[in-house]
């Protein structure tokens, strides 16, 4: 109780500091207040995470009653586009994974012969890579999670090295599409960014930034490598294989299949159909995940009120709501045109330099606060650049790779992160010490980091 109390009270004073240092720099009281309520959201998203949608309904109600921001933009700012997105996406992975698909895949990738620790390494960080591109980060954590799990116990081996490679690798992955993180749809919906922008631009990257983490887990965790070496050599994976083939996909994982694939073919289309339909922009980016949803509750009638009740992640999508509109607020008050110039400042107006500091910033922020969360902070900030006649491109990929590879510094930078520790605690009592994941992902988070920063400086196309 007393630790609540100082958490509480440190709380209060670091707003109240914020507020006033905001007044000091030359903000008025409405942008001063917008600060302070915000920072109260974030922070005590940070000290009490159970409570981080209580401060979220709080601060919006101030906002409100001190007429900081009015109703009509509230609900602009609340990005509801992205919110629907989501809830149509998290609708269509609950029937993927009621229909058998997420095992299925695994077992497939699994299917491999003469199986060795290194083979091992690079068959789960692709596979956890590649599904975050396609289902979202936490989606594919967790079925990878529960499939490592289940290899290092039949190898009797230490699960921890493979399961945290495979967090790494996720948190990665997840910036390569639209799809794999939420501030990748996020910052699509802001920055006019297409799923095509996605696959030239930050694919390739993330792809990069994967095969390089690989080649330094597999350095890092070379004893581990070599006890499950020894333990294959000793039990032989063959055992292990026959018992993770699964019988050939029934017909509801096939017509399941066959409506993510659609799904995913009119998203990767998306820019080019609706220049074809003339439509606004991300219009069928944004709608197609509600449409084949729509489809899937008339398909699956019965189980239609449990997907929207128990498998569309509310008190998430809430927060985020909510957080997006505070964050809108600093925008509305013109708080985070002040921040911009001033960040400019800093970078002695030089693109170069400023697209290296959002970068940076965003990424050891991102290790601090969940990614959404920061990314939600930035986006006002990156969209007032456009006053001063700066090119927000390349600012908006820095946001992106910073959001996502500072996931990884610490255990706490990622969704993905806090889902797996979790997991390894409920199912196997396995816990993760802070530094004993902090000197891994530290390493890695700051060298591909250290990638993006020279891709974004160097080759033309992102800028």
């Amino acid at each position: 109780m007393k630790n609540l109390i100082l958490k509480f009270i440190l709380l209060l004073s670091i707003s109240i500091t914020l507020g006033l240092t905001s007044r000091n720099i030359g903000l008025n009281t409405s942008q001063a207040l917008a600060i302070s309520i915000f920072s109260i959201s974030i922070l005590g998203t940070l000290f009490f995470w159970d409570f981080r949608l209580a401060f979220a309904f709080i601060g919006i109600s101030i906002l409100l009653m001190t007429h900081t921001i009015d109703l009509e933009h509230m609900v602009k700012f609340a990005s509801l586009d992205v919110i629907l997105f989501l809830v149509g996406m998290m609708v269509l992975v609950a029937l993927m994974k009621e229909s058998g698909f997420f095992a299925w895949i695994v077992q497939l990738i699994l299917r491999v012969r003469k199986m060795t620790a290194i083979k091992f390494v690079f068959i789960i960080s692709f596979a956890s890579a590649i599904l975050s591109t396609m289902t979202s980060e936490v989606v594919s954590i967790i079925f990878m999670v529960a499939a490592i799990l289940e290899i290092c116990d039949y190898f009797e081996v230490d699960s921890v090295p493979y399961i945290i490679i495979c967090i790494l690798a996720t948190n990665i992955g997840s910036a390569a599409t639209v799809l794999g993180n939420p501030i990748g749809i996020l910052i699509a919906s802001k920055a006019g960014l297409t799923f095509e922008d996605f696959i030239i631009k930050a694919f390739p990257m993330s792809m990069v930034c994967l095969t390089v983490t690989i080649f330094l887990v597999i350095f890092w965790y070379r004893e581990s490598l070599k006890k499950l070496d020894k333990q294959i050599e000793k039990l032989g994976a063959n055992e292990m294989l026959i018992q993770l083939i699964s019988v050939p996909p029934d017909k509801q994982l096939k017509v399941s299949l066959s409506i993510f694939a659609v799904t995913l073919a009119f998203i990767a289309l998306h820019h080019r159909l609706e220049l074809l339909w003339n439509l606004e922009p991300n219009t069928i980016l944004l709608t197609m995940p509600l449409f084949s949803s729509g489809c899937v509750m008339i398909w699956k009638w019965r189980r239609a009120r449990d997907y929207i009740e128990k498998d569309v992640e509310w008190w998430t999508l809430l927060f985020f709501m909510l957080l997006f509109a505070q964050a809108g607020t600093l925008k509305y008050t013109g708080a985070t045109d002040v921040l911009a110039q001033k960040l400019v400042s800093l970078a002695g107006h030089n693109l170069m330099s400023l697209t290296g500091l959002v970068l940076w910033v965003s990424a050891i922020g991102s290790s601090i606060l969940d990614n959404v969360v920061l990314v939600a902070a930035f986006i006002p900030v990156i969209q007032s650049f456009q006053a001063l006649n700066l090119n927000l491109h390349p600012l908006w990929w820095a946001l992106l790779f910073g959001g996502c590879f500072g996931g990884n510094i610490t255990i706490v930078g990622s969704t993905a992160n806090i889902v797996a520790l979790g997991i390894m605690e409920k199912e196997k009592d396995i816990k993760i010490s802070f530094l004993q994941w902090f000197w891994i992902g530290s390493v890695v988070g700051i060298i591909t980091t250290s990638i993006v920063w020279a891709g974004l400086t160097f080759l033309p196309f992102y800028r």
